[in-house]
């Protein structure tokens, strides 16, 4: 019975800790599934004019499908260079935490 509790407590202690990382950006703090989907709706196909680069940041903010944890950083003056800092995090580094802005491992 105790096998059985152990064995438990570590599967839970491991499901945690592998939602713990978390990718700093400035004050914020999000964490890396957001990030993930964040540069999904980032490298959704846009248009190839260079001068609607910006825009499409601002687009983003409006998706319905953006985490709820974004908000705060699109109302924020500066939002287009977070989300392309966002966007250009390596997430499979971050995933073995070798990259400065993850944390949590």
């Amino acid at each position: 019975m105790k096998t059985i509790l152990s064995v438990a407590f570590l599967i839970v202690a491991l499901c945690l800790v592998s939602e713990a990382v978390q990718v700093q950006e400035g004050d914020f703090s999000f964490s890396l599934d957001s990030v993930k989907v964040l540069q999904q709706l980032i490298d959704q196909p846009q248009t190839q004019n260079p001068r609607l680069i910006k825009t499409s940041y601002f687009s983003v903010c409006s998706n319905p499908t953006l985490p709820q944890e974004f908000v705060p950083l699109c109302m924020q003056r500066g939002a287009t260079m977070s989300f392309a800092r966002l966007a250009s995090v390596p997430v499979d580094i971050c995933e073995i935490c070798a990259f400065a802005a993850c944390t949590g491992c």
